[in-house]
């Protein structure tokens, strides 16, 4: 009876038996295979998240102009938001004084920076200014936008991509290029005036 109890049972088979397992050399191989599949993956990770990173970059932007524009329409404050193509920075601030080159710290909202693959070019307003060094500032109120123009960045590949703002919507749009501006048109150039 002991001895039927011996065969059957796995824990007490005899020394010379061989249970099914993995050699060292198996092991190696299926490490090996993990490993180049992991690498593989990091790669194809990074190489997305290097794309994302800017088109993320450009949509806080967005996010901030929107912001700003859907806070002025739901109420009697104007916002500013203030870019910087030399520090390749912005922030969104409420106006809160009369004197506008004041900025306390009360009055900003939010900051944000552009980071090497995302780099600020420069900005021009519809009204024909330009700025690739000094601060733009886009004013929004209850009515809308003091001024529109574009903001153009451009991502590693040195791919342009241009976030527009128009006075007459609330709409930020961002397109892929440089397009022109449209610019408000004199009383004389509008003929069913």
């Amino acid at each position: 009876m002991e001895m039927s109890m011996r065969s059957r049972s796995p824990m007490l088979r005899s020394s010379g038996a061989r249970a099914p397992a993995f050699t060292i050399v198996e092991l190696l191989i299926v490490l090996t295979i993990l490993g180049l599949m992991v690498t593989v993956a990091q790669v194809s990770l990074f190489g997305v998240l290097r794309r994302h990173s800017f088109h993320a970059q450009v949509q806080d932007f967005v996010s901030t102009m929107q912001m700003a524009a859907s806070r002025a329409a739901e109420s009697n404050h104007r916002y500013e938001v203030i870019i910087d193509p030399a520090e390749q920075s912005y922030l969104l601030r409420e106006i809160t004084s009369v004197n506008l080159a004041d900025i306390s710290d009360e009055e900003i909202i939010m900051q944000g920076r552009f980071g090497k693959n995302c780099r600020l070019v420069f900005v021009e307003f519809d009204d024909g200014t330009y700025t690739n060094e000094g601060w733009a500032k886009f004013r929004v109120g209850h009515a809308g936008w003091n001024y529109g123009g574009k903001i153009v960045f451009i991502d590693d590949a040195e791919q342009s991509y241009a976030v527009l703002v128009n006075r007459l919507t609330p709409i930020i749009e961002v397109v892929t290029g440089d397009p022109p501006l449209m610019t408000p048109k004199a009383v004389e150039e509008v003929p069913f005036l």
